[in-house]
């Protein structure tokens, strides 16, 4: 069977399991998925922490909840499987990154699996959510849970690029060391914001600058 998660992450991650409000959230998703369908599978719920090992980590994209409809959530913040419609705020993703990134084209798959292999940890604050009901595991404890993760990985890794779209994201900057990371703030990808500044941020081309200035290698974002 494999594993949930990359072995590099058993001191973050496992003694965050041992707390209380991890068993209490654990019952709450297991008598969920008895009772409702939940997304994303659970095979797939700590998706980002085995396709990103801690120690390759180089930028943080931060999302809310995962996708609620039927197929699209694979346990990456924005991402979803080949051969699934782009969501609207992936769509606008590409769009900046069409103008952002030289060469950038836009991708017939939204999978996002590329960007986690090369050190982009792809993570949502809730990792589970009700099928098409969104927000409905907010507040049982992942919340909680994403948060130490946070804020271990700013304690353990030096010159990471923190992406914080959106009023919810950027209100984790807190637990991010500014004088060892980089972040980087824009409204929310979502069409209902995304032309007050996300689109012409170029998240993507600074992420690269930063890291290149660090020596720890660029992100290649081209998915085609």
């Amino acid at each position: 069977m494999e594993k949930l998660f990359d072995e590099s992450w058993d001191n973050v991650l496992k003694p965050l399991f041992k707390q209380d409000y991890m068993r209490s959230l654990s019952a709450f998703v297991q008598h969920e998925r008895r009772e409702y369908v939940v997304y994303p599978p659970q095979d797939l719920v700590f998706n980002a922490f085995r396709l990103t090992p801690l120690s390759e980590v180089k930028v943080v994209i931060l999302g809310q909840d995962p996708y609620h409809n039927v197929g699209q959530a694979h346990g990456l913040s924005f991402s979803v499987p080949d051969g699934v419609m782009h969501p609207p705020s992936l769509k606008n993703i590409f769009a900046e990154l069409t103008t952002d990134i030289p060469g950038f084209v836009y991708p017939k798959s939204g999978n996002l699996t590329k960007w986690a292999e090369q050190g982009v940890l792809l993570l949502n604050a809730t990792l589970t959510v009700r099928a098409h009901q969104a927000a409905s595991h907010q507040k049982h404890g992942w919340e909680e849970f994403t948060d130490q993760v946070i804020a271990q990985l700013s304690k353990t890794m030096d010159n990471v690029v923190f992406l914080l779209w959106g009023s919810y994201a950027q209100k984790k900057s807190v637990l991010i060391d500014h004088n060892k990371h980089l972040i980087l703030k824009a409204v929310h990808p979502s069409p209902l914001s995304v032309y007050r500044g996300f689109f012409g941020s170029k998240h993507f081309s600074k992420s690269n600058d930063y890291l290149a200035e660090k020596g720890r290698g660029i992100i290649d974002w081209s998915l085609d």
